[in-house]
């Protein structure tokens, strides 16, 4: 299992919480979310959980996470999302299915990795949409890269535009439940009110 993560640099992360979060609570708010994703993948019972780095592994909270959770550390390889995604496919899946998360879904659980882990036993591909357009989590048998092409990333079209890039290939593929990240002001307190994150960032 794969989880891709940013360095949690200030002003460079969850840049869309500023406000009501200065730069420097964004950033701890996504260290939180990193190391709440790591755990939650190492708790579904997966084989194998690699950290994928952007830019690079160099920062020193990924070596941090390599020491307090046992995972291996990979740079993140290629100019847009879908081709580090793909790129980290083409690496992995060589001997078994992957299934890779990203960091800002807290409401993704080990049962949602173990669920979708099953479907791949069926389906080429899994993916798991979110509420904001996008995916939260995505699992191949083997790597199709063509499902990465053509995307605006970070837009609210990318889980359509997969679903006909998927269409286009003629790859089967399953969607698990909806569920929600935190990228905007209304997902931050969400998260808040369900007390999953009751630090006081005031």
């Amino acid at each position: 299992m794969a989880v891709f993560a940013k360095a949690p640099v200030a002003g460079e992360v969850k840049t869309r919480l500023v406000p009501p979060l200065a730069v420097e609570e964004a950033a701890a708010l996504h260290r939180w979310l990193v190391r709440r994703a790591v755990r939650t993948a190492l708790q579904s019972g997966a084989r194998a959980v690699s950290l994928w780095c952007a830019p690079n592994c160099a920062h020193p909270f990924f070596s941090a996470c390599e020491r307090e959770f046992g995972v291996t550390l990979h740079d993140q390889s290629g100019p847009d999302l879908g081709e580090r995604m793909a790129s980290a496919f083409a690496a992995l899946t060589r001997d078994i299915p992957v299934l890779l998360i990203g960091a800002d879904c807290p409401a993704l659980a080990e049962t949602d990795l173990q669920n979708a882990a099953a479907a791949l036993a069926t389906h080429a591909v899994v993916l798991q949409p979110a509420e904001d357009g996008g995916y939260v989590l995505v699992g191949q048998r083997r790597c199709h890269p063509e499902m990465f092409t053509r995307i605006d990333w970070g837009s609210a079209s990318v889980m359509g535009a997969t679903r006909q890039r998927l269409s286009e290939s003629g790859i089967a593929w399953l969607e698990m439940p909806v569920l929600w990240d935190v990228d905007r002001p209304e997902d931050y307190h969400r998260l808040r009110g369900l007390g999953w994150y009751p630090r006081d960032m005031a």
